[in-house]
């Protein structure tokens, strides 16, 4: 939250936080057989937010709209979203997308890991939402340290276009215990390990690619799309810029994974601003693919 506030304080003394990073889409809408992919920490709508804050909801509606109808992604994964913060994504997108995954709390209420896709381009054969617990059918279930439920949805995808069979995967680490991020990323890899079609792998990990997160998962079926695309379109930004100005060599805590057969031809990381004011306190995380 000091990143808020100290943008906050610069919003008052009429300083920018940031100048526009670029102009139009970065990838935009692609044509079979590639796929663009998306992972986003859109952060949540906060209840107690003054009227000149960056991170104000209703401020940050219209940026958040304007990227996504640039980009069109085939697939979103999103982190942090409520639900009436999912549905306003669900109408930028329009009718052709289709979105899965429920709250993080037992009552399925609260924050979501969504995962968003082109019903147009892919069809969905098998969806799963577990929490990375000691009890992963149990909704709202915590373990290992974490103070807040944590989840990874999951879902098993055809490429109509194609034929190809793929599954993707959408999860936010803890923030505070390092035991959870720990165990949440050996479930994840078990999960990616136990698949035997092409994987993509989405989410804020609350965790730098110099974390041990970093390397397990790395140091197995996954590679980075960030250190294996074939072009980068953008300077290598942090993710998380607390509405600051973008960061070059900044902290990476968005991450885009892949299996082997996933071929990433280019990534980028989007620092868009609009006007000064960014549509999150993230930044997204964009990647066109083959299988």
């Amino acid at each position: 939250m000091g990143a808020v506030k100290s943008a906050e304080r610069r919003a008052r003394r009429g300083i920018p936080y940031a100048e526009p990073v670029t102009d139009g889409a970065l990838i935009g809408p692609v044509d079979p057989p590639e796929l663009h992919v998306m992972t986003y920490n859109i952060r949540r709508r906060m209840a107690h937010t003054t009227q000149h804050s960056p991170d104000l909801w209703t401020r940050r509606r219209p940026h958040l709209q304007t990227l996504l109808q640039r980009e069109m992604p085939t697939i979103l994964a999103t982190q942090e979203g409520l639900p009436d913060q999912l549905e306003f994504i669900s109408q930028v997108l329009g009718p052709g997308y289709r979105r899965i995954g429920r709250g993080r709390n037992a009552d399925g209420d609260g924050e979501q890991c969504a995962i968003f896709f082109d019903t147009r381009r892919l069809a969905l054969d098998d969806w799963t939402q577990r929490a990375l617990s000691d009890s992963p059918n149990v909704p709202g279930s915590r373990s290992w340290g974490n103070m807040l439920p944590r989840i990874v949805v999951s879902a098993d995808l055809t490429d109509v276009a194609t034929g190809i069979r793929f599954s993707v995967f959408n999860t936010h680490f803890d923030h505070f215990s390092r035991s959870s991020r720990a165990r949440s990323t050996k479930m994840l890899n078990d999960l990616v390990e136990a698949t035997d079609v092409p994987a993509i792998v989405l989410g804020d990990m609350n965790a730098g690619v110099r974390s041990a997160p970093y390397r397990i998962l790395t140091g197995g079926l996954l590679r980075d799309a960030w250190t294996t695309a074939e072009h980068r379109l953008t300077p290598a930004w942090g993710t998380y810029s607390g509405y600051r100005r973008p960061k070059q060599g900044g902290k990476r805590i968005d991450w885009l994974l892949v299996t082997g057969s996933v071929t990433v031809e280019a990534v980028g990381i989007n620092a868009v601003r609009f006007e000064g004011a960014a549509a999150s306190d993230h930044e997204p995380v964009q990647a066109r693919l083959t299988l």
